[in-house]
């Protein structure tokens, strides 16, 4: 129970729990509802000038990776920390939710003719995800928040920043060169990132957190 506690405090599981939960809704629920319907098209002519590079499948995949890292080591920081960051990235997931429902975007990906591993696996992705709820771009907005995070981490702060602000642009070039968005759909994330801290300072969203982990982890309870 220590080391599960070290790896991940217990006052993050909720937060977490919760993160994951508004993030399908956000991403999948809407596609229920949408999917179907009437989606504009949002792409630029610089759309049609960016090639299709399957080897940034592995940055694309990859970075589900620096998520788990990254909030674990948002996590890990202070409960007060862990509460803000997560619970600002929670608003900034209502807002895109609030997008996908008033204006669901769709894009054409390429047909994949190559038969090597990376074009092997850009076909999985392409099965697993339809190409719909692109803009904003949650891939993008969930490296993003890592990086705008580590400003505020004292511990190898600049090794941290410049770290995830380099993954940060691969993330964002690679959801160009693998086709799994369109460049309006970067911009638009950073964006929501910011609108959702900005909100969610204003509201002091994080107290909704500390509510439910005075309720949950009150002496005797846990």
């Amino acid at each position: 129970m220590n080391k599960l506690k070290k790896l991940l405090p217990l006052y993050a599981v909720i937060p977490i729990c919760l993160l994951i939960i508004f993030n399908i809704i956000a991403f999948s629920f809407t596609k229920l509802i949408t999917d179907g319907g009437f989606h504009y098209d949002v792409s630029l002519p610089i759309d049609f000038k960016i090639p299709f590079v399957p080897a940034f499948i592995v940055i694309y995949i990859g970075s589900f990776v620096q998520w788990i890292w990254g909030f674990r080591l948002i996590a890990v920081q202070s409960k007060d920390f862990c509460f803000r960051i997560i619970s600002y990235e929670i608003v900034a997931k209502l807002i895109c939710l609030a997008i996908f429902l008033i204006m669901p975007t769709i894009m054409v990906r390429p047909e994949i003719t190559g038969n090597g591993v990376f074009d092997w696996l850009t076909k999985l992705i392409y099965w697993f995800d339809t190409p719909t709820n692109l803009c904003p771009s949650l891939h993008c907005l969930e490296s993003y928040v890592i990086f705008r995070a580590s400003f505020s981490i004292k511990k190898h702060r600049t090794a941290l920043v410049i770290f995830n602000g380099v993954f940060a642009l691969l993330v964002f070039a690679s959801v160009l060169f693998v086709k799994q968005h369109l460049f309006v759909d970067i911009p638009a994330a950073i964006i929501v990132s910011e609108l959702g801290f900005f909100i969610g300072k204003k509201v002091k969203s994080h107290r909704v957190f500390e509510k439910i982990d005075s309720v949950v982890f009150r002496k005797g309870r846990i």
